[in-house]
């Protein structure tokens, strides 16, 4: 269990290097933080206690507490609250983190914390914040796949949007993402020479790219232009790995999907350099897709699926509703129905 352990250290610790937070490991570097918590010992013997991780990021105090085991994430009473018993926080890693947060906000003059429980590993893994201050009790918050919203750019907007229940300036207007659709049509047609079929494939195809940007397995600064492995080479084998790290399946199902971004390597145009762009356009498509979806979509103020009124949007001009290519997207309403009836 041990190995396990320090597995999961080291890949929380990479996680928040690649959010570009800066921390601690067992106890603070701010002399405040670190003397509150010679008094924090989980058994309440009144010695020193240190979780895993601690970061403060403008006037937030960020704790973390990891645990190898998904088994042990988080340990409830039977009025399903945080459960404060000494081997609960002792054995769990919500619970820990949430212990060691609330020690801090009662006994030092950092009064706004998150705490927050990891658990398994770089493959399969939870991760559950809590807000937490020097008062009683605390503010369950939406599991997150990653520590980018508590970065330095992110943490406030997810404080007053998650905690304070405020609306922030944050979420793209859907004006704005209906204007890029189409403003990002054009670009196809202009720097691509696309049919009508191809482009929405050469869209989604970048898209499930960006995904992988995360896993480190992909980059758009690796879009050179390179003819040896071109970009389109590149973005490929980049879907195929968001495929797998899906698990769609069967094999035949995801090599007949591989077989329709076959387009994104196969194109000249789209692998070749721009004399205009300086760049080839799949590069150039990629850098428009993350800059003016990925990066500004940040938060969701309901279940309305951004990312998806931009995609159908896009739809629109290529081949009218997606039906003649094959695709057909399923109304916002009616996912949200169904949903509700099935409590998802």
């Amino acid at each position: 269990m041990a190995k396990k352990e320090v597995k999961t250290d080291l890949w929380v610790a990479s996680q928040l290097d690649k959010c570009k937070i800066q921390f601690t490991a067992q106890g603070s570097d701010v002399k405040e933080i670190d003397e509150a918590l010679s008094t924090a010992s989980k058994r309440g013997t009144g010695n020193a206690g240190y979780p895993e991780y601690v970061a403060v990021v403008n006037d937030f105090v960020i704790v973390i507490e990891d645990k190898a085991d998904l088994d042990k994430h988080t340990k409830l009473t039977d009025t399903a609250l945080i459960e404060t018993t000494t081997k609960a926080i002792t054995d769990y890693a919500v619970n820990g983190a949430y212990f060691y947060a609330k020690h801090i906000a009662q006994n030092s003059s950092f009064k706004k914390a998150f705490a927050i429980g990891v658990s398994g590993d770089a493959k399969h893994h939870k991760i559950t914040p809590l807000y937490v201050d020097d008062r009683e009790g605390y503010v369950e918050l939406e599991d997150v796949e990653s520590f980018t919203m508590f970065n330095q750019q992110n943490i406030y907007e997810y404080y007053l949007r998650n905690v304070l229940k405020e609306k922030t300036d944050v979420e793209k207007t859907t004006e704005q993402i209906l204007k890029d659709a189409s403003t990002l049509h054009e670009y196809l047609r202009t720097y691509g020479s696309l049919k009508d079929q191809d482009k929405p494939l050469v869209v989604s195809g970048i898209l499930l790219a960006l995904d992988e940007i995360e896993s480190g397995s992909f980059s758009i600064s690796s879009l050179t232009g390179d003819d040896v492995e071109t970009d389109g080479e590149k973005i490929y084998n980049a879907i195929q790995k968001r495929l797998k790290r899906s698990n769609v399946g069967p094999d035949a199902k995801r090599d007949k999907l591989m077989s329709e971004f076959a387009i994104i390597k196969t194109s000249a145009r789209l692998n070749e350099i721009d004399d205009k762009l300086k760049k080839t356009p799949l590069k150039y498509y990629a850098e428009f897709l993350k800059t003016n979806v990925f990066d500004n979509i940040k938060y969701k103020s309901s279940a309305e699926d951004f990312i998806g009124r931009f995609y159908g949007e896009f739809m629109s001009y290529s081949g009218g509703d997606g039906q003649t290519l094959g695709i057909v997207l399923t109304p916002a309403h009616i996912c949200e129905l169904f949903c509700d009836l099935l409590n998802v």
